[in-house]
This record gives structure tokens, C-alpha cells and sequence, in this order.
């Protein structure tokens, strides 16, 4: 397509239904989100009882609120929630979740999801998308009329950003482990053998593969089929069957219903052109009238979003600076929609030596971690990198002088056999996390 049919197309008029019902359902799916969270006791496992937290790179500045303001960030995003829903404030809403949303994300790593990752990535859409300009509260508070259309290039960027979330997940299952030796599902599917009637089957051989090449397909070519309006319903079909597969054997929480609810936006004009007007007669809502005149595109957001998406094009394949395997160094891994990928398992010993007498004092990982904390940090490299430089001052105000840290680790990935993971030399104090820094401290697979 050329650039000037593209732009043309962008700029065209499309009903504003499918945004509004997005705009909905995000905003009732993230309160229910939300709402879990805080039930089950997340915000108090994950950000108020840790006392130590492992932020990305570039990000270390960003540190957990008091007990109650971590509570008061989770109750903000609650009151966003309802702001989205409701298209009440809703640019003041979206942009308080989108930051409040990311801050608690960016706060420890050891907490990333490839989901909430694509949760900050729509939320900050949201802001930019007029999904409030039709059956919103602002309307009527503002007295403003119901917008009918808005350009097509809001849609697409909804759903450009899930096709990406799809064909790089399919991207991410070309690799051997995945297509010829059916890992990890050949470890994990035998775990569910006690399912009935499907239970007989869990520990064939042939289901892992089958469920391995199904899944890389289908992640491939999903978004195709969901653009293509001939044959969006009989996709959409397979996307229920993929998620509630998902939600069956893994326990990915809200993500599996995440999908299947947003994957709507997809869908014909008509179709959420009447679940608008169902609305309409439940609630009652009365608008001022209805604007039809064509709603102006700034140039600057067209410019800006194309630059968006070709960062989120980029970005996945950004492990192929980094030499060794991928599973092993997982440098590049995040950010790069490799979901459910590996199974990746080991135990880290850490010791700290005071320099000046040599005197050397093995941690206790469990005396500063929380057990989600050490699984994940004992298969990370960058996040060894962290706890040793938290341990090097910690025991600096123990009295150490010049303390150096230095680690055994030993990590078993798809069923491997447990091997060394690092130089169990080396001073993991002083090395960086630097994108620009290859971990050649990490060994060879």
C-alpha cells in the first residue's frame, strides 16, 4: 500500500463503537484486575513486605511508596478504573492508571509479566484514543455532543498492538526446544494427567507437540485472520478455544480473559454498534446530540506512532546483539512476548568476603527474600547482579571491608540436568547491567 493510500485510509471515518466498548471493557476488566490484586493480598507480598527490590535498568530511582501509599496507589488506580468506564475525566483517568500502573511495575522485576507489560502498553494508548467521545459522562458533564466516527487510525492502533502481542509470541516458539522436543509442555502437561476424560491424555507424547505446533500457528497467524473481516468470527472462535486452553492448564491469572474480552475490537462496526445501543436503553443515557462532522487527525500523533510501532517491531529481536542462548543468559528476554516458553529452575548460594581479612560469610537468602523473590532471582543474571550489589552494602554496615560477593548458581532449563550457571569467581558487586554490557560471566549452555 502506498504511503499516500495509507494515510488516506488512517484518515478515514469509522464508527466510533468499537473505541467505546473497548474503552469498557478494558476499564472493567483492569477493576477486576485490580480489585484480585488487592484481595489476595498481592500489594502486601509483592511491594510492602520485601525488603529488598530489584528495579529494570535505567529505572532504579523508582522505589515502593509507605504501607499506605502503596494501598492509596492501588485504591487511585481503582477510582481510574471507574473513570475509564464510566468516560468520566476519562483523560485524566487513563493517564493516572497508565502512570500509577507502570510505577508499580517498574518498581521490582521480579513481578514482570508479559501481560502487565502489554497492560501499560494499552493503557498508554488509551490516553490518545477519543473512546469517551460517544456514551460518556464527560459528554454530559461538558454538554458535549456524541461523536459517531473517529479516524480508523485509533482502531488500528488497538489492534495493531495486539497483533504484535500474537505474531511475536509465534516469533518467540521458533526455536528447536519448542517444535522438536515439544519443552516445555512435554514437563508440564503430565502434571494435569488427573484432569478427567482429557487427564488419559497429558502424558502422551504426541499432545505436547501437537500443543506445540498449535500454538506456534496460531500465534502466527491469528492477527492475519482477525484483520481479515471474512474470517474474523471463525478466528475469534479459535482465540476462545487458545485462551480457555490457557486458563485451563496454566496459571497465568486475568490474561487468558484479557484476551479473549479485548478481541472484540476486531469486530464488525455493527456488532458493537449494538451492544452501544443495548447499553443505551439499560442506562438510559440521554446525549446532547450527535456530532457527525469529521474529526481532524494531528499530523504529530500519525508521526509519533509510527515511530512506536516500529520500536515494538524492534525490540524482540534485540537478543540477537547478545551472544549465547537466549533461555540461558536471558539477554533480551523481556519485552519480547516470549510467553510460557521455558521451563527454567535453580538454587543460588551467595557468598561475601571481607577483603581486608579474608574472612568469607555464606548469605541466607531467605534472612532478605521473599520466596517469589530468590525463584526468580536464582535463574536471572541481572538480578544476581542486584542482590549482590545490595549485599555488598548491607554488609558494609555490618563492618565488612570492601566487601566482595561472588556466587555458586547451578540452573537446570526444559529438563536439561541442573549445570553451573555463572563464574563462581567473579565479584558480582562490580559488574553492570548495562544493555551496552554483554554477562560474559554468565557460562556457555
Amino acid at each position: 500500500m502506498e504511503i499516500k493510500s495509507l494515510k488516506k485510509y488512517l484518515l478515514n471515518e469509522k464508527s466510533i463503537a468499537p473505541l467505546v466498548v473497548f474503552r469498557i471493557a478494558f476499564g472493567v476488566l483492569m477493576l477486576a484486575s485490580i480489585t484480585r490484586f488487592i484481595y489476595k493480598g498481592w500489594v502486601h507480598s509483592m511491594y510492602i513486605m520485601p525488603k529488598v527490590y530489584f528495579p529494570f535498568y535505567g529505572f532504579e530511582w523508582v522505589k515502593p511508596l509507605s504501607p499506605e501509599g502503596m494501598y492509596i496507589v492501588f485504591g487511585l488506580m481503582l477510582v481510574a478504573c471507574v473513570g475509564i468506564i464510566l468516560g468520566a475525566f476519562y483523560r485524566l483517568s487513563a493517564v493516572l492508571f497508565f502512570l500509577l500502573f507502570t510505577y508499580v511495575e517498574l518498581i521490582d522485576k521480579t513481578n514482570y509479566l508479559n501481560h502487565y507489560y502489554f497492560i501499560s502498553l494499552v493503557s498508554f494508548l488509551l490516553i490518545f484514543i477519543p473512546a469517551h467521545k460517544s456514551f460518556s459522562i464527560d459528554n454530559i458533564r461538558l454538554k458535549k455532543q456524541d461523536s459517531t466516527s473517529a479516524p480508523a487510525f485509533y482502531l488500528l492502533l488497538l489492534q495493531l498492538q495486539m497483533f504484535v502481542v500474537y505474531f511475536f509470541a509465534g516469533i518467540a516458539k521458533l526455536n528447536y526446544d519448542w517444535l522438536f522436543e515439544a519443552q516445555p509442555l512435554k514437563i508440564w502437561l503430565p502434571a494435569f494427567s488427573h484432569y478427567p476424560v482429557i487427564g488419559s491424555f497429558m502424558e502422551k507424547e504426541w499432545v505436547a507437540y501437537l500443543f506445540c505446533w498449535f500454538g506456534c500457528i496460531y500465534d502466527l497467524s491469528i492477527g492475519f485472520f482477525l484483520f481479515n473481516r471474512r474470517t474474523v468470527n471463525i478466528a475469534y472462535v479459535f482465540v476462545i478455544i487458545f485462551h480457555a486452553a490457557t486458563a485451563l492448564f496454566f496459571n497465568i491469572g486475568m490474561f487468558p480473559y484479557i484476551m479473549m474480552t479485548i478481541t472484540i475490537v476486531f469486530f464488525k462496526e455493527e456488532f458493537h454498534e449494538k451492544i452501544i445501543n443495548s447499553l443505551i436503553k439499560i442506562t438510559g443515557y440521554k446525549p446532547n446530540s450527535t456530532n457527525t462532522a469529521y474529526t481532524p487527525l494531528n499530523p504529530h500523533l500519525l508521526n509519533f506512532f509510527m515511530l512506536y510501532f516500529v520500536i515494538q517491531f524492534v525490540v524482540p529481536f534485540r537478543y540477537a546483539l547478545y551472544p549465547g542462548k537466549l533461555f540461558w543468559t536471558e539477554q533480551g528476554y523481556r519485552f519480547s512476548w516470549r510467553v510460557m516458553l521455558m521451563e527454567k529452575a535453580g538454587t543460588a548460594f551467595f557468598f561475601v568476603k571481607d577483603e581486608k581479612s579474608g574472612r568469607e560469610s555464606e548469605v541466607d537468602n531467605k534472612k532478605y527474600l521473599t520466596f517469589l523473590q530468590e525463584k526468580m532471582m536464582a535463574t536471572q543474571p541481572d538480578m544476581m547482579v542486584d542482590y549482590a550489589k545490595f549485599l555488598k552494602e548491607e554488609y558494609k554496615k555490618m563492618g565488612f571491608t570492601n566487601p566482595t560477593v561472588r556466587a555458586q548458581s547451578y540452573v537446570t532449563l526444559n529438563g536439561s540436568g541442573s549445570r553451573e550457571f555463572i563464574n563462581s569467581t567473579i565479584d558480582l558487586s562490580s559488574q553492570s547491567n548495562s544493555f551496552l554490557k554483554n554477562k560474559s560471566w554468565v557460562k556457555s549452555y
